[in-house]
């Protein structure tokens, strides 16, 4: 029984094989495969794909609903999963015919806002167009809005996008993201946003377990792996860089692991001769420590390990 044979003339629905033929399960499945930890997150994101199937029987079932606000707000700090789960929201909401598509558009200030007069409203144009019958991902929201500079244009872009939500809410989802503290401050100027938004979800920063969870699971997808005393360096690693600026949770530890295997790449290329292959797929101890952070460098930014200098691998 899929969703569009629910009709009214039903008296009762046999909830367990509609969600079956609405294929949700399988991306809920995703996200707890592909995401470590995020429990909170993932028991809203569960309650509302509920809460939307059984709005949709309820309106196919011919008892008087009104159409779920969809719009939502996603915060926490960076690298916490925020943009990898809307991409599954879009999914969840495709399947429940909420969107046409499905599709996931990202979009930053610079993307919405021009430089000039008459710059803007093109520029804002163009990407609802893009996300128009999916998800438009918003990400640093809060940039919008500039009120020391009175000639700023990001208030041109907020009000387009306060229309095309409330007016086209049956065609886009909008979800904004960023920090939370900065987006409280952003709503608090812009209660247009506040009162359009129906799910806000709070992205915690992943633990020290997490995060040693999420380096091996990306290094098992790229078919690298630590031994035992790599694995034992790279814990301590990440006490150490959780502690200094910027730090961006999986995002960092990412970039941590690509320098790794940059030092690794460079190590073996130094050693030469004949090579096994448990060789190219281990990172070593040396590999990591080599990081300033074990050095007592700073580290301000996850840089991308292209544009650093040989010999000043910042990590």
């Amino acid at each position: 029984m899929s969703l569009e044979e629910v009709t009214v003339e039903k008296t009762s629905i046999d909830l367990d094989e509609v969600y079956r033929e609405s294929n949700i399960q399988p991306i809920l499945d995703e996200l707890d495969r592909d995401l470590v930890g995020l429990a909170p997150v993932k028991t809203r994101i569960r309650e509302i794909a509920s809460l939307l199937l059984i709005a949709r029987l309820r309106e196919q079932s011919g008892l008087s609903t009104e159409r779920p606000t969809l719009h939502m707000c996603f915060t926490g700090r960076p690298g916490t999963g925020k943009t990898t789960v809307a991409v599954r929201m879009a999914k969840i909401l495709h399947h429940l015919r909420y969107v046409r598509k499905g599709h996931l558009v990202v979009a930053t200030r610079d993307d919405l806002v021009g430089q000039y007069v008459g710059h803007t409203a093109p520029k804002t144009k163009e990407i609802v167009k893009k996300a128009m019958g999916g998800v438009l991902f918003i990400d640093e929201a809060y940039y919008l809005y500039r009120p020391e500079n009175e000639r700023d244009y990001g208030q041109e872009a907020i009000e387009m996008l306060l229309q095309v939500m409330e007016n086209q809410r049956d065609d886009l989802v909008v979800i904004l993201a960023g920090y939370k503290e900065r987006m409280d401050t952003f709503f608090q100027s812009n209660p247009g946003f506040r009162s359009r938004i129906a799910h806000h979800i709070d992205f915690p920063d992943f633990s020290l377990n997490e995060l040693m969870e999420i380096a091996e699971l990306m290094l098992s997808q790229q078919m690298y792996s630590f031994d035992d005393e790599s694995r034992k360096v790279f814990a301590e690693y990440l006490a150490l860089r959780v502690q200094q600026p910027l730090f961006a949770n999986a995002r960092s530890v990412r970039n941590a692991i690509d320098r790794a295997k940059l030092r690794q790449a460079g190590r073996l290329i130094r050693q030469g001769g004949v090579v096994s292959r448990e060789e190219l797929a281990r990172i070593d101890a040396d590999d990591i420590r080599q990081s300033r952070v074990f050095q007592g460098g700073i580290t301000t930014a996850d840089s991308n390990p292209a544009n650093e200098t040989p010999g000043r691998l910042l990590s």
